[in-house]
């Protein structure tokens, strides 16, 4: 028995030591770097990034079924504008994303163009503020600017908006309904809430937010590969939480003058032209990459067309580097899981 022991022993030492089972732990030690290059990016991920709420919240501006349809109604209701020509709608369809894809959106009279590119309006309501300088605090006050902008909607005041909504008797009716407590619901603080209301249920969670959640699958190597390049290139030193941007301003050209690549036709001085510091010369509100994909053209005056090559100018603008077109490619798949859906939205009747 001790023999048939020793025998056993000795065995298992020469085949332990045989050329063949040496190279076994190496190739086990090799395997996750050679068969699985995004070992760990989803963890990565989950650091940088978080995944959308259902709704984007106000305790200043409670939702309710009955604010939320009547926020619907005002936002593709012409009538919001002097010459009952253009809605909310008109520069933020939520058919093309919340946009317009224009570089600068037409206002309410002929040949009257805006100065900087619209906007999406899916998902704004996560933003810490609105509009490219950040002058709203958020989209309840960002509603009612346009409206009385002369070169956009051009409504003369809030009285004259308020007396129109008042002589529609379905408006009256769905005031009364989405502002109870109120004596005179038709005012025109209410019409920015049930416009902002509506806004907050435009929340658009994408295949990216399933990756973040656990599910490998929910992204494409190639997206993976690209999530990996975007991460490693530097472009979350801006584009990062849940979403990709919207949480603060930067300016824009952080080693160049961003007009010298951009071409743009006219040179915008961003956050100064509100502030009149200098210090706010060239700074704008980081955009969210939510959807950005379907969101040409790009940056604050819609100077470029193509994502890849806003990609690279990005790249050359904010963190000197050259990407090269391959680089860029892969940056645009993973920026393509970022495209998400409108969740159902309230059934109303559209005021024609």
């Amino acid at each position: 028995m001790k023999r048939l022991i020793a025998i056993a022993i000795l065995g298992a030492l020469m085949l332990s030591c045989s050329p063949d089972t040496k190279k076994k732990p190496e190739e086990k030690e090799k395997k996750p770097a050679q068969t699985d290059q995004f070992t760990g990016l989803t963890e990565r991920a989950q650091q940088l990034f978080g995944t959308l709420p259902m709704v984007a919240e106000n305790p200043e501006n409670i939702l309710t079924d009955e604010k939320v349809a009547l926020g619907k109604k005002l936002f593709f209701d012409v009538r919001l504008s002097k010459d009952n020509t253009i809605s909310c709608n008109s520069c933020h369809d939520l058919k093309t994303f919340g946009v317009d894809n224009l570089s600068v959106s037409p206002g309410n009279d002929k040949g009257s163009f805006g100065t900087r590119n619209s906007p999406t309006v899916l998902n704004a309501a996560l933003h810490f503020s609105q509009f490219w300088d950040g002058r709203a605090k958020n989209v309840e006050e960002q509603a009612g600017m346009p409206i009385l902008n002369p070169v956009e909607m051009a409504i003369p005041s809030k009285k004259f908006l308020e007396d129109r909504l008042s002589a529609i008797k379905e408006y009256q009716k769905g005031f009364a309904i989405a502002f109870p407590d109120d004596k005179n619901p038709i005012n025109y603080n209410n019409i920015q809430n049930a416009i902002g209301a509506f806004e907050r249920m435009l929340i658009t969670p994408s295949p990216f937010d399933s990756f973040l959640a656990g599910n490998a699958n929910a992204l494409t190597n190639k997206e993976k590969a690209g999530l990996d390049k975007f991460m490693r290139t530097g472009c979350i030193t801006c584009h990062s939480g849940k979403l990709l941007g919207g949480h603060s301003l930067l300016k824009f050209g952080s080693f160049y003058n961003y007009w010298e690549l951009t071409k743009s036709s006219t040179i915008d001085m961003g956050r100064y032209e509100v502030t009149k510091k200098e210090g706010d010369k060239y700074m704008f509100k980081i955009p969210s990459l939510r959807n950005v994909a379907q969101t040409a053209p790009y940056f604050h005056d819609g100077s470029v067309e193509n994502l890849e090559e806003a990609v690279k100018i990005m790249a050359k603008l904010q963190v000197d580097k050259d990407l090269s077109d391959e680089d860029a490619k892969l940056i645009v798949a993973f920026l393509n899981s970022l495209t998400g859906k409108l969740p159902k939205l309230p059934e109303t009747k559209i005021i024609e």
